[in-house]
């Protein structure tokens, strides 16, 4: 790890200790899942884990105790094994951990209960995320019980266990400018994956196909992979939120949603563009396009510091719920529609999530029982959308079995915002330049 890197989550930690004060904090690493037999997932190590250690191995476990005398951060690692190592790659090691992660000790992870007993004699409270980690769970457990048996002799020992998650998430939930960096890097390869989409999507293809074009965007460029399963979703099968088969043959002059975006050194994208499959939008389309398109542009322009989280999907939903009634959806006055809430049968998730480490990310909606005030460097989506299943007998014939989707990635800014993924084509024109060549 380079030195900025390091001194970036020394300063996360940091943060993080002076937060919990005269505490013990057990922070798990995230368990190995198998696939099938002896075939394992690729790894992927838990978020908050990472955000604090930068380690990616798993099993490991860290320690963060502010003015322990054995050291404030701690590691328990897997041991360098010259014969595992041949079969899955190099290890930190003990060593890597200290001279490589930061860590003012470390220990091999079967030292773990003898580690962290020492830790839980002097300290009342104990932070560690529990169910996050069951094997990690009981033995977390099991020293506790040990440790506060022996308090009334001793007379300290824990007495509270806390979730250090809303921490950690809080924290999070605010970017920092390398954080930002990985982000906009994150953007600039999804704007590719979407617009080689775009020029090569023709009718008779295989959506796996257009799936194939995204991902191959997304490695060849330096991406981890898809941030979440890609959607490619043609025809009717958009008005399916989070369809994933993709085995569908796309039709010529169909819409096409696409809801992919990749992941960068462990900071997500999440992009959704709809076109006509290998032709212009037909009139049908372009009305149900425009009415999604401008709802965006309103939600986006509504994102700004002081504002309530809640105002974006408002701005949005108001736009939406108009053009539903214009194109024969619903049944009006506006303000009624919303009341009784008439547009869920067409509009039926909210317009905006955090965006970060995960593509859904942490970090509280609601404080006191409001929705949250937007401030600078929180990043979140914008994405109304419409979805009318094919069986619809309510809905015109024209638009049965037609979904769209927009969605941008937005950082609020000191005065107002910035949308990341603003050079990917959605304008009618952009996208007709690409689909019509």
């Amino acid at each position: 790890m380079d030195n900025g890197r390091a001194e970036t989550f020394k300063e996360r930690r940091a943060l993080f200790m002076a937060q919990i004060g005269a505490a013990v904090a057990i922070l798990p690493s995230a368990p190995i899942a198998v696939r099938s037999n002896d075939v394992e997932f690729i790894y992927r190590q838990d978020n908050d884990f990472y955000y604090l250690t930068g380690f990616a191995e798993p099993e490991s476990v860290a320690l963060l105790a502010p003015g322990h005398k054995d050291g404030e951060f701690v590691m328990l690692v897997r041991p360098r094994d010259r014969e595992r190592e041949t079969w899955t790659g190099r290890r930190a090691g003990v060593e890597g951990a200290m001279l490589e992660y930061g860590a003012d000790k470390a220990y091999t992870l079967d030292e773990f209960d003898r580690v962290l007993a020492r830790y839980l004699e002097g300290v009342e409270r104990v932070y560690y995320p529990l169910g996050h980690n069951e094997r990690i769970n009981a033995r977390v457990l099991e020293l506790m019980r040990g440790a506060q048996a022996m308090r009334p002799r001793t007379g300290s020992g824990p007495i509270a266990m806390l979730d250090p998650r809303e921490l950690i998430h809080e924290a999070r939930l605010k970017k920092r400018p390398e954080e930002l960096d990985a982000m906009r890097r994150a953007a600039a390869i999804s704007r590719e994956a979407h617009i080689e989409a775009m020029r090569r999507a023709r009718g008779g293809m295989m959506e796996w196909e257009i799936e194939a074009v995204v991902d191959y965007a997304f490695r060849s460029r330096g991406a981890s992979g898809p941030s979440y399963p890609s959607i490619i979703a043609s025809g009717p099968n958009a008005a399916t939120l989070h369809y994933i088969h993709n085995d569908r043959r796309m039709g010529a002059g169909e819409l096409l949603l696409i809801d992919a975006g990749c992941e960068y050194d462990f900071y997500a994208s999440d992009v959704t563009r709809t076109f006509p499959v290998g032709a212009r939008f037909s009139e049908a389309q372009r009305a149900l396009y425009s009415v999604v398109l401008e709802a965006q542009r309103r939600g986006i322009e509504a994102v700004r510091p002081g504002v309530r989280f809640d105002d974006v999907h408002e701005a949005a939903l108001r736009v939406l719920v108009e053009g539903m009634i214009d194109l024969g959806l619903i049944k009006g006055p506006l303000d009624d529609a919303l009341a009784t809430s008439a547009y869920r049968r067409y509009y039926m998730h909210r317009t905006s999530h955090w965006l970060g480490m995960d593509v859904h990310d942490v970090g509280l909606y609601r404080m006191g029982g409001s929705s949250r005030v937007l401030e600078p460097s929180m990043v979140l989506t914008v994405e109304p959308g419409i979805y009318i299943a094919a069986d619809d007998d309510n809905a015109p014939q024209a638009l049965r079995g037609v979904g769209v989707r927009i969605e941008d990635d937005v950082l609020v800014t000191a005065d107002g915002h910035e949308v990341l993924t603003a050079t990917i084509p959605k304008t009618i024109e952009e996208v007709e330049a690409l689909t019509a060549q």
